[in-house]
Order: structure tokens, then sequence, then C-alpha cells
């Protein structure tokens, strides 16, 4: 095929994605584009070449859930239209639903069930996959437990953070962040969610100090903090951990679970042997991990494992904020419901306090007190989970409305109000 005419092949199959400025997104590199672009970018690479099959192996996990709905129906559309079979892998069984003809389930290697897509959803036989249709019911909050002290422990004003050159205003070329300001109460849990590359991963590493902000404030239980995760102090790094989304890159490959725990332990406490021993075996306990996983290295665990490792290495430090970044979307629907109630068992043993990052709107509902709503960089509305239902943002009412649903025919008869599409860029 020649050059020119692979190129306009290629800017057909961007924009047929939903990929923004299709005609120059292909000179772009990994590194300068979001996570929900890129795999959309990695499903043109597979599609490029005019396939039979199609194996997608969890293409929208990284994706907020207006972007997932016009790749889901670009998919089904460019495989339609081409003629092309899917094999499509995946923990999330609402999404499943919207492009499978029959869905097969898998557990501990092992076919647990096979059947037509609405058979599975409606008459399910195996305990596992009803076990996996209940984790998508929405739980209780039960009654909230108000922390004695109700006192302001975080409050972020004016913040801009970002990348990229310094322009004449004394701000960075791309503002991913842009004057967001929070505030976040002791012992209560703050949800933000929005869009991929809408800038809350961007404001998490704002807070936390890996990226330092441009202007703007951060005050920690009444305390400035520098911009800077270096120029804090031990102390302060201590009191705020982060967790991050993907636990196999997170956590160290060449070091056993036992030096992983360990060494927050010695650098914040100045734990040694016997007593950090003792501590790393609590630690374990506290996240329900057996304590003959310290020895094993990351590669020997599972995702859910991984992820509760995570944890328990934020909790060596002993935080009184822990910012968790997509801690769920890597994992299948039931291993994130029992990560949602330890860290809400953790919650109640530990008095903290959570900021909890992501696109998956029915897991800030079941932990956060308040979810922040972020578009463009900015922060346009603040609501409670009781108020998901009635949001005042056009582009909230956008979000909300496109949370997939456990029907096969649910994503071919959504009509989403066109304006609202047409001004948030998705068409």
């Amino acid at each position: 095929m020649p050059v020119e005419e692979a190129k306009q092949k290629a800017v057909a199959l961007f924009r047929a994605l939903s990929l923004p400025d299709p005609e120059t997104i292909g000179s772009r590199y990994p590194h300068q584009v979001s996570g929900g672009q890129l795999q959309r970018l990695s499903a043109a690479m597979a599609l490029i070449g005019d396939p039979k099959l199609v194996i997608f192996d969890e293409p929208t996990t990284a994706l907020d859930v207006t972007t997932q709905i016009e790749v889901l129906r670009a998919f089904k559309s460019v495989m339609k239209k081409g003629g092309i079979s899917g094999v499509y892998v995946s923990h999330d069984l609402a999404v499943v639903a919207q492009i499978a003809d029959r869905i097969v389930v898998l557990r501990n290697g092992e076919v647990q069930e096979v059947g037509a897509t609405a058979e599975i959803l409606t008459r399910a036989q195996h305990p596992y996959t009803r076990e996996l249709l209940a984790a998508f019911e929405p739980k209780p909050r039960g009654a909230e437990t108000l922390a004695e002290d109700r006192s302001v422990l975080l409050d972020v004003r004016g913040l801009f953070a970002g990348y990229g050159p310094i322009q004449p205003d004394g701000l960075p070329l791309v503002r991913a962040v842009q004057d967001v300001s929070l505030t976040l109460e002791k012992g209560r849990n703050l949800g933000i969610i929005g869009e991929s590359g809408c800038g809350k991963s961007t404001l998490a590493r704002a807070i936390a100090g890996i990226l330092p902000a441009f202007s703007g404030a951060i005050v920690f239980d009444k305390g400035e903090l520098a911009g800077s995760a270096r120029k804090r102090s031990r102390d302060q790094l201590r009191e705020m951990q982060i967790v991050f989304q993907y636990a196999d890159t997170a956590l160290n490959p060449a070091k056993s679970i036992e030096e992983i725990l360990g060494r927050p332990l010695t650098f914040y406490h100045g734990m040694k042997g016997k007593q950090r021993d003792a501590r790393i075996e609590q630690l374990l306990d506290m996240v329900h991990l057996p304590k003959t996983i310290r020895h094993r290295r990351p590669q020997e665990l599972s995702g859910g494992q991984k992820q509760r490792v995570n944890f328990a290495r934020a909790l060596a430090a002993e935080p009184k904020l822990i910012i968790c970044d997509e801690v769920t979307s890597a994992l299948d629907t039931v291993v994130a419901a029992a990560v949602i109630d330890l860290l809400k068992e953790l919650q109640q043993e530990l008095s903290l306090s959570y900021i909890f990052i992501s696109h998956d709107l029915s897991v800030v509902e079941a932990i956060c007190n308040e979810i922040v709503v972020m578009y463009g960089g900015r922060k346009v509305e603040e609501i409670t989970p009781a108020q998901l239902k009635a949001p005042q943002h056009p582009y909230a009412k956008l979000l909300f409305s496109s949370v997939p649903k456990l029907d096969p025919g649910w994503l071919d008869a959504l009509e989403l109000d066109p304006e609202l599409v047409k001004t948030y860029g998705h068409s």
C-alpha cells in the first residue's frame, strides 16, 4: 500500500475510534497521549491490517464511561463493516454485554459457564457467574460513622499543574489542572471523577508532590506543604501516601514482599530486625494476606494480592491520608468489591481518609462522601453520592448517563443529548 494511502487509512481509523486530532495524533509518541487515547491507538494498530479476527484484551479498562461508549460503538461498527470476528476479554460484564454474542466465564483457568449473552445475564447457572453479577448490584452505604474530629485535613486552593515550557504568564504550556480548589475533612473520603485526560491523576500527583504545582496552595493538617515532595519533611511524606493504578509497575519485581514492606518501616520508623519482621506480619494480616507470601516476589501473586501489598506498603508509613489512583480499574468486579470492603474496614480501624481517583462511578459511590467532577482540567461540580442521579453541570449529566447497564440492548438503545455530546467532544 502506498504511504499516503496508508496514512489516510490510519487517519480514518483514528476518527472512527473517536481520537482527538486524527490528522496529527499519529505523529505523537506514547508518552504524549493519555492512557485512554493509548488504548484506542493500540486498537487502531490491530485493525489497520484488515484482520479476520481481533482479540481485545481489556481495551476499555482505562477509559471513562463517555469515551468507552464511543469506543465500543466504534469497535462494533468497524468490525461489522469489515466482517471481522472478535474475542473480547474483560472483567466488566456490563461492557461485555454490549459487544458480545456469547460469553465464556473463566475462573482459575477453567471454564465455569458458556452461553448466549442474554442467557448468562438473566439465567446464570454457576455460582461464580452469579457472584460476578451480584458485584454489579449497588451496595447500600449504611449509616455513616462520623469521626470525632471533623476538622479539615486537606485544603487545596487554586492549584495549577501541568507539563511543558513555561509561558509568559508563568504557567506551563499544557495546563492539565487549572485553578482547582477542594477540601477534605478528617475521616472522610473524596472521589475525583472525569474522562480520560481530564487531569485527575495529575491533580493526585500534584497534591502528593510528585509533580510540583506551578501555583496555588496545598494545606495539609493545618500546615502548608511545599509544592515538591523533595522539599517536604519526612513526617509530611509519611502522613500522605499514594497507591497507584498498576501494581505490576508500582512493585519492584526484583524485591520480595518482605523487602518491599520493610523499606518504609525502616525509612519512616527506623524499624529493624525482629521488630520490623513482626510489623510486616501485622501489615499482611491487616490487608488479609497470608504471612507465607512475605518471601514471594510480586510476579508470584495475583492482581488482587499485589494491590493489597500496595496498600500494606502505604499503611506501613502510618498515614493520615491515602490517595488511591484508579486502584481497582485493573481488577475484576469481585476482587474490586473485596478491595473496597477492605478499605472501609481499614478506615474504621485506623481513622484514615481517602482521595479516590476513578472513572468507575460505582466505586466512588460506594466509598466516598463527596465527589468532585473534573472536565478539561477544571472542577466543574461537587456533589454527594445521593445527588449522582440529579447532577447540575451538563458534563456531569452526560457522564452519569453513560454508565453501562447489564442489558445487551442498552448501548444500541442509548440516546445521549446531541448538544452535550457535541459540546464535550464525543461524536
